[in-house]
């Protein structure tokens, strides 16, 4: 049925241990591990940082391309949100504050 070369069955199960080694290895050790102050500290700032990293080329750009008018529903949208997060500290209000401007943007002008 499934011809499986012998060089890609080797590549899975290679993998394999390298991500049950890589995420089992803080449980491997037999006493307690704590990073580095300025780890931690790094760490912090990694949430945020993975979040701008997706959302914003998906709020500026369109397929590649810089948005070229100020008629794009995701610009009013994402200031909208980002207006309400910083007012409230609420993730959900921000969510709702930004889908509340851009659907009708969206949908209702063809934006």
């Amino acid at each position: 049925m499934f011809e499986i070369d012998p060089w890609t069955l080797l590549t899975i199960v290679l993998l394999g241990v390298v991500t049950v080694v890589t995420r089992g290895f803080f449980l491997m050790s037999s006493k307690p591990w704590t990073l580095p102050h300025w780890a931690q500290r790094g760490l912090q700032y990694a949430p945020i940082a993975a979040l701008s990293a997706v959302v914003i080329p998906e709020v500026v750009t369109t397929q590649g391309v810089l948005v070229q008018t100020w008629m794009d529903a995701r610009l009013f949208a994402a200031a909208v949100g980002a207006g309400w997060f910083f007012w409230q500290r609420s993730v959900l209000g921000t969510i709702v504050a930004g889908m509340v401007v851009y659907l009708p943007l969206h949908i209702g002008l063809g934006w």
